[in-house]
């Protein structure tokens, strides 16, 4: 209890709000990170859930649902710091590769796991009924498929981010900022405020993304298709 008010006094210092290590810079720094790691993470892993989960008849689905379920088991059998190490040491692109390395891998299977899951979860009738209609398959999965199975688009979503920005930390190990500098530094230096404001920031942070989601999610999915998840 004596960190957390320590915590609270060390975010009243003048000196954490200003300069290259204050608060507004590491959370910069912090929120660069995750944010480029997650649309990284989008662009892969959301269209790929889409595409194999509209597959539902005959081989190429039995062998997509494979792919997705034993790639993203892989993925989370992945040991997050040891990742880290052999990207730094195999790596020569820049500072910022040895860490979206870890953070993509760790975001990938939420996402990919839960697009595919939630467009294989519609209902077939409202598939055929879209196609006696008309619509293409591409039609189908946008206009059909995507919205019903929207709620868990974001689910994967939101748990990708939130561990993005949880796992970010680490990005100090390797000399980067963010705000795990204050948590490595601090545990370093023996400074236990540093270490306590640095966590409830990132805790911080992980709340805000979980509120911005929920808002999200009120304002895309259709009230029909919230009433049937809450139903389930």
């Amino acid at each position: 209890m004596n960190s957390i008010w320590n915590a609270l006094s060390w975010f009243g210092q003048s000196a954490q709000w200003s300069g290259p290590d204050g608060i507004p810079s590491r959370l910069f720094e912090h929120v660069w990170y995750s944010l480029l790691a997650f649309a990284i993470t989008v662009l892969v892993a959301l269209p790929l859930g889409l595409v194999l989960g509209h597959l539902r008849r005959g081989k190429p689905a039995a062998v997509a649902g494979f792919l997705v379920l034993s790639s993203a088991n892989a993925a989370r059998a992945l040991p997050t710091l040891g990742l880290l190490i052999l990207a730094v040491v195999l790596t020569s692109i820049g500072d910022l590769v040895p860490i979206l390395i870890p953070l993509i891998a760790l975001a990938i299977p939420p996402v990919l796991v839960n697009t595919y899951a939630g467009v294989q979860q519609v209902e077939a009738g409202l598939r055929d009924a879209a196609e006696g209609m008309g619509m293409t398959g591409r039609q189908v999965l946008l206009r059909v498929e995507l919205p019903v199975a929207m709620p868990l688009v974001l689910l994967g979503l939101r748990t990708a981010l939130i561990q993005i920005i949880s796992t970010a930390t680490i990005a100090a190990i390797v000399g980067l900022g963010g705000l795990g500098r204050y948590i490595i530094d601090g545990y370093a230096r023996q400074e236990y405020d540093s270490m306590a404001g640095g966590a409830l920031l990132v805790i911080a942070l992980a709340v805000l993304t979980q509120l911005f989601f929920a808002a999200v999610y009120r304002l895309t999915v259709s009230p029909g298709v919230r009433s049937i998840t809450a139903t389930t």
